[in-house]
Order: structure tokens, then sequence, then C-alpha cells
């Protein structure tokens, strides 16, 4: 099998210990290494190019640990409405919790209040629990029962043996003992350090059910809101599209599209697929893709985004991706991604909870044994061993990460911003230092031209510009869009180029008309190709880069022709989002292969003092480099393939969603809107969500280095443990469902 990644849908799991067993057991499998994830209940399986695991094996080693595994595949309908009910899991639970709840609270009334015992009320109290213990909790006991075929501890495990011991207990005392003779009462404490001999514990026995049973249902409510961002935006495309074939319209539905049709986009109709404009003009709502509350104009030429919704006049776009090529369909594997990952601090957290039934169990008997040893009676060493078992609670230290990755990546989506995994919240912590690109990041990118000049007698500006537009047709480049859109606008006569190649960072070349033409810098010309700028050239130059312009140079078969004046306009936003990064503890830092005078011009506008200029794409490169050098932690914004590898270098990149497929990819946030000011609030998001992650976990850990102690020494009553234990990972749960209400700063 070839190297890649395998997804796959667990079945089975209940708690964070399941899920490291389940990676262990893939683990042993020849070149594989898993990451499993309780909360999005899925496996990430990484298969080197030397392993010979495919899906059906991986699946079968899943198997065999206990658990059920499945290769997640799209629906077949996508716009069929869903049975919401069926596709609950917490249905289930709910239905199991109100049975047991109502038998429950007749119990535990009757074992708390002495005036309430009337003679013979323990046998109807044993009629109540007794299904609660057994059917009520039937999904602890059965999970408890697989686990243990298999050699392993969970905490299931640990509610079952508790739960079992607690009515076994009572029955004993009852058939056996003296609890079932007529007109015994028993009272209640929340302190259990010396019971009766005579005190039964039906009332734990049920009680710690209904309150597990509601912990799990609240957990499996609260896990399904943390995901609800993601499943909103999965569903957001559109189920129907009209697309034009041999002339004729036709409804169909948009999963049959395929690349190169035409629709049509009516007003108010969702554009089915990512595609380019080809007639009409509108305005188009993208808000739940980048987070943006304007529609955006766009008209033949534009690029648009599947899902997004057109506002205004009728659209004919040309289809250019369909299926999981397309935007929207990148954004949820990227989110997914990132939900499935784990951070560094939870790893430590698996690892714990990984040993800590086992240890748990040990204590447990520790405690019973200690009771006796010192001198306590059975029902006290009893009471504090069962109370052991119950309060122990590894659940929260196996939620604490994924439910705030759920929670803050899906939030981070409805934003138009995209987090590239919980590494990347860790790597936020520590930047002190951002670095900008100019064209495209701080500046708009939608360069205009200013000014021609002819150095040559013999040729006028249209000349210059006419040749100077036949090379860079070639280039993809903001300054090169720029030169041919300005003689579009002449409509000039644009001759076609030969034998293009390209210089990052420095300029182009081709052959027009038989004659090898460049278009660049003066330090590329110079430089490269000794050609002598003319004094009158290099004064033009020098005034454009003065006024924030950038020039390029026109040169034919070794002489200068002339200067192209080109010229961009700061972003709105980009004073502001300035302004935030140094508020937030950042020195921001242009970085820019435009010439100095242009960089410094925009550096002044923004509130920049550090400015690096005419910086080459390697030339980036060792910036960072150098910066990382000197002990900087740098985040890197830009949105172009110049910008590739810088951004990989970084310690934390940041693409601008307009940007390149290359620059996207090399980043670790992706901003889709574009916004500077967005980049400021992924940072914040960043940070927001590893500030819960910590609170998270360090709530997980104190509550276990707190509450077992407590327990082993007898001083929590096992109903006071089961409903300690249940709050411990509803209170992870919710604390992370916080990130919800995360708002972007105005």
């Amino acid at each position: 099998m070839t190297e890649g990644i395998v997804e796959l849908d667990i079945t089975g799991m209940t708690c964070a210990s399941c899920a490291n067993r389940i990676e262990r057991k893939l683990g042993k499998l020849p070149g594989v290494t898993a990451t499993v994830n309780y909360a999005t209940e899925k496996a990430q399986v990484q298969v080197a190019a030397d392993g010979t695991a495919d899906p059906a094996t991986l699946i079968a080693a899943v198997e065999s640990a206990g658990y059920g595994a499945t290769v997640p595949t799209p629906p077949a309908d996508t716009t069929a409405d869903a049975d919401t009910d069926a596709d609950d899991p917490a249905a289930a639970l709910r239905r199991r919790l109100l049975v047991s709840a109502v038998l429950t609270v007749p119990v535990v009334v009757l074992s708390m209040v002495p005036v309430l015992q009337f003679p013979n009320w323990q046998w109807l109290a044993l009629t109540l629990a007794a299904p609660v213990a057994v059917w009520g909790a039937l999904p602890f006991h059965r999970a408890a029962w697989v686990n243990a075929r298999h050699g392993a501890a969970t905490m299931d495990t640990l509610v079952s043996v508790g739960v079992l011991a607690a009515f076994g207990w009572s029955l004993y005392a009852l058939f056996f003992g003296d609890a079932g003779t007529t007109g015994m009462h028993m009272t209640f404490s929340w302190i259990a350090t010396d019971p009766a001999a005579t005190d039964l514990y039906l009332e734990v026995a049920a009680a710690v059910t209904v309150f597990i049973l509601a912990g799990r249902y609240m957990e499996a409510r609260a896990k399904r809101q943390s995901g609800a961002a993601l499943r909103a935006l999965l569903e957001l495309g559109a189920k129907e599209a009209t697309v034009r074939r041999d002339g004729v319209e036709q409804r169909v539905p948009a999963s049959a599209l395929v690349v190169g049709d035409v629709v049509v986009v009516r007003p108010g109709e969702r554009i089915p697929s990512d595609g380019l404009v080809q007639d009409g003009s509108s305005a188009v709502d993208r808000s739940m893709v980048t987070g943006e509350s304007v529609p955006v104009e766009v008209g033949p030429g534009d690029r648009v985004t599947g899902a997004t919704i057109n506002v205004g006049g009728r659209l004919v776009v040309e289809v250019t991706r369909v299926g999981a090529d397309t935007e929207l369909a990148r954004m949820g594997r990227l989110i997914e991604d990132a939900q499935t990952g784990k951070a560094d601090v939870q790893r430590l957290a698996d690892r714990v909870s990984g040993v800590f039934v086992p240890i748990v169990i040990a204590l447990a008997v520790l405690a019973f044994v200690g009771w006796l040893v010192l001198g306590g009676s059975i029902t006290a060493a009893f009471t504090a061993a069962v109370a052991t078992l119950i309060i122990a609670c590894p659940c929260a230290l196996g939620l604490a990460t994924p439910t705030a990755l759920l929670v803050g990546t899906g939030r981070g989506s409805q934003l138009g911003i995209l987090i590239g995994g919980p590494q990347v919240l860790e790597q936020t912590r520590g930047v002190d230092t951002i670095v900008l690109d100019k064209t495209g990041t701080v500046t708009t990118g939608e360069m205009t031209m200013r000014a021609v000049t002819s150095a040559d007698a013999a040729l006028d500006e249209d000349a210059v510009l006419r040749l100077a537009a036949a090379v860079e047709h070639g280039s993809e480049h903001p300054v090169a869009r720029a030169v041919v859109r300005a003689a579009v606008a002449r409509h000039l006569d644009v001759p076609t180029a030969e034998q293009f190649e390209s210089t990052p960072g420095a300029g182009v070349q081709a052959v027009v008309d038989g004659d090898v033409v460049l278009v660049g810098g003066t330090r590329w010309l110079t430089s490269s190709w000794a050609i002598p700028v003319p004094d009158a050239v290099t004064a033009a130059i020098t005034a454009a880069e003065t006024d924030g312009g950038t020039a390029v140079v026109v040169a034919r078969n070794g002489s200068v022709l002339g200067v192209v004046v080109v010229g961009d306009t700061v972003k709105p936003e980009a004073a502001d989002a300035v302004a935030r990064f140094v508020a937030l503890g950042l020195h921001p830092v242009l970085l820019t292969g435009d010439n100095d005078g242009a960089a410094r011009a925009v550096a002044a506008q923004v509130g920049i003092d550090e400015v690096h200029a005419r910086a080459t794409p390697a030339g980036k490169l060792d910036t960072v480099r150098g910066m990382q050098a000197r002990g900087r932690s740098v985040a890197m914004v830009g949105d172009g393939v110049n910008d590739a590898a810088a951004l990989a270098a970084a310690d934390l990149g940041i693409a601008m969603g307009a940007g390149t497929d290359a620059a996207i990819a090399a980043s670790d946030i992706t901003v889709v809107s574009g916004r500077l000011t967005v980049v400021a609030d992924a940072v914040r998001l960043s940070r927001a969500t590893l500030g819960i992650i910590k609170g998270n976990l360090f709530w997980a850990f104190a509550y276990n280095v707190a509450a077992i102690p407590l327990a082993m020494a007898g001083l929590l009553n096992p109903v006071l443990a089961g409903a300690a234990m249940a709050f411990s990972s509803v209170f992870v749960v919710t604390n992370s469902l916080r990130l919800r209400r995360f708002a972007p700063r105005p």
C-alpha cells in the first residue's frame, strides 16, 4: 500500500481510555501511526510507504480491540432531510436517563429521610433500584464486559464495578444480614466515615447510575453542539443547479456537475460550485464562507465560490472545481484535520488516562484494605472503596482538548478563519513578531498603472506599454496584471510573446517580434544583463518610489526603452490591524520584494517602523530565519507563491484566503476573507482556544488529585462522588462551549 492517510469513524468508545487503546492497537501494525479523537469519534491513520495495512486490516484491528470502525462515505442523498432524533446519539441516552431518574428519586428520598421510612420500605427501594442498577447501567456493564474480554479496563469498568458492588452489598445485607428486617431505619450522611452495619447502598447504585447517565447525556449534547458549526458549513452547498447544455437550461443535482459545465445562477440562489463568471454582474454574499458581512461585486472574469449566495443580478458561471476539490470541501477538510489532531499538552493527558483506570482500581483496593488494617468497620472500608472507584474520572482529561478544538475551530470557520491544528494554538502562544507581506496583504493587490515614460525618442508611450504588456501577459504578478490591463484599456494591439521566462522577485523576459524584451527592476537589469540605465530613467524611478509607486524598466536587445510606473492602495483596515497587532504584544515588520521607497511609504501609512524591501523569495526566507536566529518567534502573513517558503519556515504561517494555493498550503492559519484585521482575530481566537484547553486540563488534573484522596479517606459518600464525577466531564465540555461566544472586534 502506498503512503497515505486513512480516516475511520469509530463506534463504541465511552471514554479517553478507549481512544488510547485503539491508538495502541493500530500503532502495532507495521508502518502505521494513528491518532484517535474521543470527542469527534474519528481516527486518522497514517500508513507509511512500506506499510502493508489496508482499510480492511485497520478496521479488523479496531474490532479486535472491542470497538467498531468504518470508512466514512458521503451521504447518498444530500437533499433529504435527516431525522434529527435518529441522528442524535443522545436520544437513546435521554430515554434511559428519564426512566432511571423516575425510578431513582423515590429510592433516594426514602434512603435520605428516615421519617419517610415506613415498615419494609427497603423492599420497595430494592424493587425500584434493581432496574436502574441492571438496565439503566447496562451501557456501562456491557462496555466493561467487552473491555474485560480484551484484558482492558476503562472508565466504564470503574462505574460498572462501583454500581454492582453497591447493589451486591445491598442484596447481601437484605437477604443474609439484618437490613431486611421489618422496622429497619437508615440515616444518610454526605461524609461516610462510619456507616451503620445495616446500611444499604441501593440509593448509591441508582443515583450514581442516574448522575453518570446525566453526565453522558449532557456530554453527548454538548459534543453535538460543538460540531454544529462544521456540520452547518458542510451543509451549505447548493442541492441543485441550472446547467446550460446544448443551449438548453435544465435543473440537475449539484453533485452531477463536472468541470467545464456552464451554470446559470439567478438572484437569491446559491452558486452550486467554484467557478469563473462568464457573463453578468452581481453582488455575492460570501459571509458563510469568509465571514464578510458586505456582499462583494463580481463580473466577467471574477472567481466565485460554491455555496455563496447571488444577491443581485443573473450570473453565468463556468464550473472550475467540483466535489472534493471545491473551496467549501477544502475548508471542511482543514477543520476536520484540526479537530482530529492533538496538542502536546493533550498527549500528556492521554498518557495519564492510559494508566489511570488500573491505578484507580489499585487505590480502591488499598483504601478498602487500609480501613480494615486501621480498625475501621467493613462497611466504612467498603464505602471508601466504592467512592474511590466512582469519583475518579479520566473522561475530563480526554475531553479537555478535543471539545475546545471542536468549538474553537467551528467558531473560526464561521468567521472565515481556518486553524490548521492544535499545534498551531501552541505556536500562537510564543509569537512576538508578525511579518507582513506588502502586496495583497497590507495593500489591496489591485495595482493600476500610474504613468509610462519613454526613454527612446523613436518610441512613444503606447509603444513602450505595448511591448511591456506582451511580456507581462505570461505572468500572474500583480504588477504584470496592472500593465496588461492598462494596455487593454488603451486598446493597444499587444503582440504575442514567445519563450517566456520569469525570475521571481526580479523580472520577466520573452521574445517579442524576434527581439528579446526584458521587464523588471534596475538591479536585475544591471547585474544580470549588464544593461546600463540612463540617468533620466533613474530619476523617474526615484520619483515614483518616493511617491510610493513601483517602477519597472522595459528594455529591448540591451537598451532601455522606458519605465512603467504602477501603484497599489493600502487596505482601509490595514492601519487598524497593525494597531491591534501591537496591542496583542506583536512587533510588526513589513517584508516585500518591492522597492524601498514604495515599502516605506506604505509602512508609514499603517504605522510600521521596521521595513525589509527588495526581498526575493529566498530573501524573505532568509529574513524570517534571521529573526528566528536572533531569538524572535515569528508569524508570517502572506498571499503569494513568493511567500510560500517564508510561510512554511515561520513559527506561525498565516495565509490570506484570496492568495495562491501554494501560500495556503504552506500556512498554519488561513484567513478566507483576506481582511488584515481578521488576522488579529485569528491570533486572539487561537490564544483563547489554547487558554480554554489549559483551563480544562488544569481542572481535570486538579479534580482527580483532590477528589481521590478525599474518597479514600472516607470523606465522600458514593452518591456525592457520582455527582462530582459526572459534573467534571460536563464542566470541561460546557467550559469549551464558551468559545461559541467569541466575537471579532469591530
